[in-house]
């Protein structure tokens, strides 16, 4: 059972009428916010209608960016399915796509720019593609991307049903997707009323010293700082390094790997804070944030509720914080807000965990419960102080609490796993 699989007991209401919609209409729009569970949503009833005989792609799901690309793909792989998936994006190399690909997968994940370079390098056979899946579409059918979606929709001959997703509808689907009488399925109104928005004034223009003061007075918790470019991104991190306080940054001119390590040590704990511009807003497996905090607002309203979906999901409560100079006037979009004023304090955001790496994976049949064997009966680790296990194709990543990392490595560096001596060490 897939739900067993995921350690989901009920799918929720928009995954359950997502699931028939879909199953009984060739076109569906589907609108629900950040964090609903949008993926397994349109992942059950696909794989119920996938050919297992078929030796060819049968579904492509077109997705912005790399980090949604690997979600999706990781989402697939956990649920055990029994069908093949690839994932295809750039930074990732061209050559090991062409040889993976060279034995189709039922589900083909990509970026557009990438799907169109293996199209037009015949890596990639479109002709028995029934399914077309555009995740985050407000974001795939931007003009930038204009040119490579007209193409893909011009090579994909054999498709019988279109299904759309997103959190919001900013952009007018364009003609060349031929939506005929799409199903629209919408949910946007769901997760407005566990949100609060507040808004901190700062008396300086750069609003650092207001953030430290509006750190200090949050304390505990996880939340994500949002800036509109990686250069104020950089300022906030050599603010916070100089101030000691624990956090990552996220934003797109970072290398690949660095990017899912930020990641990484964000979903564990071992940071509590991430530094970020809006590729972080949307289509990353992050865990429910108890605030996001607006250090530069977005030009569009569109992006602002994107950030906010971050917080305040799935009936949980949550709060975006705006920060302000005093001399600056708030957008018309942002309405309901009350005014928050920052009392000394000396409260820190706490960091207990540091992340462990494994030189091994998936790919070498370890499992979580392998890891979890190794830490607690050899190291000697109790529950409560092993954390959230990643396991990927060549690694694994453990949370572990920051007084038992050193002695967990020199007891278990150079162990075997699955036959497989793998190196221990912590993850920088």
């Amino acid at each position: 059972m897939i739900l067993d699989k995921l350690g989901i007991k009920e799918l929720n209401l928009m995954q359950k009428e997502a699931h028939k919609e879909i199953l009984g209409n060739a076109e569906v729009v589907l609108i629900s916010p950040t964090g609903t569970g949008k993926t397994l949503a349109f992942l059950l009833p696909i794989l119920e209608e996938l050919d297992p005989k078929s030796k060819q792609i049968q579904v492509l799901i077109l997705v912005p960016s790399r980090e949604l690309a690997m979600q999706i793909q990781q989402v697939i792989r956990n649920m055990g399915s029994g069908f093949k998936s690839n994932a295809v994006y750039g930074g990732k190399s061209g050559y090991k796509d062409k040889i993976e690909l060279k034995h189709p997968p039922a589900i083909l994940i990509g970026t557009p720019g990438r799907i169109v370079d293996h199209i037009q390098n015949e890596n990639i056979e479109t002709k028995n593609i029934k399914t077309l899946v555009l995740d985050e579409f407000d974001k795939s059918l931007e003009v930038g991307f204009e040119s490579e979606m007209k193409e893909i929709m011009k090579s994909l001959t054999s498709v019988r049903k279109k299904i759309l997703i997103s959190a919001t509808q900013k952009v007018k689907i364009p003609s060349f997707i031929n939506l005929k009488e799409p199903k629209k399925l919408s949910y946007q109104k769901e997760a407005d009323n566990e949100l609060t928005v507040k808004v901190v004034v700062s008396p300086s223009e750069n609003k650092l010293k207001t953030l430290e003061a509006l750190l200090s007075q949050i304390g505990e918790g996880s939340g994500i700082i949002f800036c509109n470019v990686k250069e104020s991104i950089q300022v906030i991190d050599d603010f916070l390094i100089h101030k000691n306080l624990n956090h990552a940054c996220f934003y797109g001119g970072m290398e690949q790997f660095d990017r899912e390590r930020a990641l990484v040590k964000f979903r564990n704990k071992t940071h509590r804070l991430l530094i970020a511009t809006d590729l972080a807003a949307r289509g990353l497996d992050i865990p429910e944030l108890d605030f996001i905090i607006h250090y530069q607002l977005p030009p569009k309203k569109d992006e602002f509720i994107h950030r906010n979906g971050r917080t305040a999901r799935m009936q949980h409560n949550g709060t975006a914080y705006i920060l302000k100079w005093e001399h600056e006037l708030l957008p018309e979009f942002i309405v309901g807000s009350v005014i928050e004023k920052i009392k000394p304090s000396t409260k820190q955001i706490s960091n207990n965990w540091e992340t462990i790496y494994i030189s091994g994976g998936r790919k070498d049949k370890i499992s979580k419960g392998d890891v979890v064997g190794l830490f607690m009966k050899q190291g000697g680790l109790k529950n409560e102080e092993l954390g959230l296990i990643e396991l990927h194709q060549d690694c694994v990543y453990v949370a572990v609490l920051r007084t038992k990392s050193k002695n967990i490595i020199e007891k278990l560096n150079n162990s075997k796993l699955k036959k497989k001596k793998v190196r221990i060490s912590l993850l920088k």
